[in-house]
């Protein structure tokens, strides 16, 4: 019977098994699953209302913070590696590729371990500005540089030759032409790959906790955490759940529409 049907007939029994399998898992969950426990511990309306606004204006405002200034460090950072990346200049190459296969290769709770312990214990009386903030930032833009400077290499190479070879023919010296020209193109062509760290900075921010924070200075992930503890309930983690996704969501569908357009513009 079944190799009587058209391919078109067997694509939709197929989808067909699968809808019904799907539906069927999902009946099993619905019907085995301790919904009054899982209320009881994950969703107390009071607890999270008194969350509020402290959790905004500390937590969420904080968990920014750190990530916006972890990605900006890791930008410069990793234009410049990008740039070695590309020199002519061997030992630029090599120290380049070594920091990329190193921070690529590291867990970033590790980096954020030796920017916390190693720094302080390598340069006695040196303290790293910013205290708390500027560690993350280092931590954070430590990390991000290594996948940013090849995401921004493999910009700069996708950029046609015939730009730079333009603008050396017009006088353009070779910095000045890959500062005007080369570059500008290039980021154009990485927004949605560097949106897409961004989303990830985000979430590697809890990593702060590492760090040994005031109350001042906690993250979503500490917030929720601590008050869990306090509370012997896990609402606060599944509401500092929902305000990472609050920022997180809408930052996935800005990269899913980026490139989108960057697809129809190829």
């Amino acid at each position: 019977m079944t190799s009587r049907l058209t391919r078109r007939q067997r694509r939709r029994v197929s989808q067909g098994v699968q809808y019904a399998l799907f539906g069927a898992v999902l009946v099993l969950i619905g019907v085995n699953a301790d919904w009054d426990r899982l209320q009881n511990q994950f969703a107390q309306k009071d607890l999270a209302l008194r969350l509020f606004p402290e959790i905004i204006t500390t937590a969420l405002r904080n968990t920014v913070v750190y990530t916006l200034s972890g990605f900006l460090l890791g930008l410069v950072l990793g234009l410049v590696i990008a740039m070695m990346r590309l020199s002519s200049v061997a030992p630029y190459r090599w120290v380049a590729s070594v920091y990329i296969e190193l921070f690529r290769g590291l867990p970033a709770l590790l980096i954020f371990i030796f920017v916390g312990v190693a720094v302080p214990l390598a340069f006695p009386g040196t303290e790293i500005p910013g205290g708390t903030y500027g560690k993350v930032a280092l931590g954070l833009g430590l990390v991000a540089a290594a996948y940013m400077a090849e995401t921004i290499r493999a910009g700069i190479q996708a950029v046609p030759k015939g730009q730079l070879e333009a603008a050396r023919s017009l006088g353009f010296s070779h910095a000045r032409a890959m500062v005007s020209i080369v570059i500008p193109q290039a980021f154009r062509i990485v927004i949605p790959p560097l949106t897409n760290e961004l989303v990830l900075l985000f979430k590697d921010s809890s990593l702060v906790l590492f760090l040994g924070v005031t109350l001042q200075e906690r993250e979503l992930t500490k917030f929720g955490r601590d008050l869990a503890s306090q509370t012997a309930n896990s609402t606060p983690i599944l509401v500092a759940g929902l305000c990472y996704l609050l920022v997180t969501v809408p930052l996935s569908f800005v990269v899913r529409r980026l490139e989108a357009r960057a697809a129809k513009a190829a």
